[in-house]
């Protein structure tokens, strides 16, 4: 009996204990607390402003030609002359290279004398049927007077269709021998090669050469090829999000890392109407005047489009924004009471550095850094007054400890 007394009364004091120890906490605790909620947070802020805020839509893509083709011939044989470079201007219509044309203009000689033969040919059968043709009225006078029969009446007329038609095939085998000629003469002409195009420029450069002087050639092998650079297609792939913002004929800006701190021009030409499944964009064509030449077909690009414009929008900076509780908004300085209250925002657009404010309507100066120890209505100092609030603080504590009054 006397164990479980004794047992009972050092239960007793160590809970005594403890709840004394619990409650000195608990005080520290809300002390501290109160301390906390009393010392001013040093921030910086940033006034709510009016600006102009664009949506810019930023891309990477290439140059390519506007026009670009493949100089090749249409017969075979050996390279004999090429007159151009890579880099030379081309005039359209100018001549490229030649090509060995002894076997070719050996088919135009034998396609020629072929050709006189048939006419030899037309010309006999001509004056035979001119015979023909005597002959037949002769018989036929005569059967009129009942001086030849009827058989030799039928035979002349017999000799004459046998002549007409030995005159059809002979005009025939002239008609297709002139065309053998002229088909002979089109390949002698295929020898030389020339650059010809229908629309566009009337100069272009040739842009890549495939075959030496000598080379072998058959019927469509690359030669040179001729671009067409004073005007320039940039190329851009736009992802799902901006696709429905890009529209024909939006001016673009185009910057090159050849040229650093010069800009190029541009408007958009062309939007595919699709967009990939693999890579989920759409091919955009920029139309790129290059007069000076100085942009070149292959160039990597980055381009800026304006998709719209904003005037006098009512903006925060973007180090302002903060989320709270799930919502989004911006610490709003009351600069009298120089404390900070949560503001829940509605954001619209937004830049590299500024984000319109839609809602609520806006004025004076938000917290841009510090915000992230700020609580409802927190206190609030800014770097410039931390030293001049601390010296009269510090000076009414020194006059209160010696009876003096501040």
């Amino acid at each position: 009996m006397r164990h479980k007394i004794v047992l009972f009364i050092i239960l007793f004091l160590v809970g005594l204990v403890g709840w004394q120890v619990y409650a000195r906490l608990a005080a520290s605790g809300k002390s501290e607390n109160r301390q906390r909620h009393s010392v001013p947070v040093a921030v910086e802020v940033s006034s709510v402003q009016k600006k102009t805020l664009r949506d810019l839509g930023l891309f990477t893509g290439s140059l390519e030609a506007m026009s670009k083709f493949v100089v090749a011939p249409k017969v075979a044989g050996r390279l004999e002359r090429l007159y151009v470079k890579i880099g030379d201007p081309v005039k359209k219509g100018a001549l490229i290279a030649v090509l060995e044309s002894d076997e070719y203009r050996q088919q135009v000689d034998q396609a020629k004398a072929e050709l006189e033969v048939a006419k030899a040919n037309f010309a006999e059968t001509r004056s035979s049927l001119e015979v023909a043709s005597r002959e037949f009225k002769r018989a036929e006078a005569l059967r009129q007077k009942k001086i030849a029969s009827e058989s030799e009446l039928d035979a002349a007329g017999a000799q004459l269709s046998a002549q007409e038609a030995k005159h059809r095939v002979a005009a025939a085998q002239v008609a297709q021998e002139e065309a053998a000629l002229r088909a002979a003469q089109i390949r002698l002409s295929y020898t030389k090669i020339h650059a010809s195009w229908e629309d566009g420029d009337d100069a272009r450069v040739v842009g890549e050469r495939f075959v030496d002087e000598g080379t072998m050639l058959a019927p469509n092998t690359p030669i040179v090829s001729i671009l067409g650079i004073k005007t320039l297609t940039g190329v851009i792939h736009v992802i799902e999000r901006d696709y429905p913002k890009v529209h024909i004929g939006q001016g673009a800006s185009v910057a090159t890392d050849a040229y650093p701190g010069k800009g190029f021009s541009g408007r958009v030409v062309r939007i595919a109407p699709l967009i990939k499944e693999v890579s989920r964009s759409a091919r955009v064509e920029i139309e790129i005047p290059n007069s000076e030449q100085l942009l070149k077909p292959g160039m990597f690009i980055r381009v800026q489009i304006e998709f719209s414009r904003i005037e006098e929008a009512t903006v925060v900076p973007l180090t302002a924004v903060v989320k709270r509780n799930g919502e989004q908004g911006v610490f709003h300085v009351n600069m009298e009471e120089m404390k900070a209250r949560f503001v829940p925002v509605k954001f619209g657009l937004m830049d590299n550095t500024f984000v319109q404010v839609l809602e609520p309507p806006m004025t004076g100066e938000v917290v841009t850094l510090g915000h992230h120890f700020l609580e409802e209505d927190a206190p609030v100092i800014l770097p410039g007054e931390s030293q001049t609030q601390e010296r009269p603080e510090k000076e009414s504590r020194q006059a209160g400890s010696t009876g003096r009054k501040p």
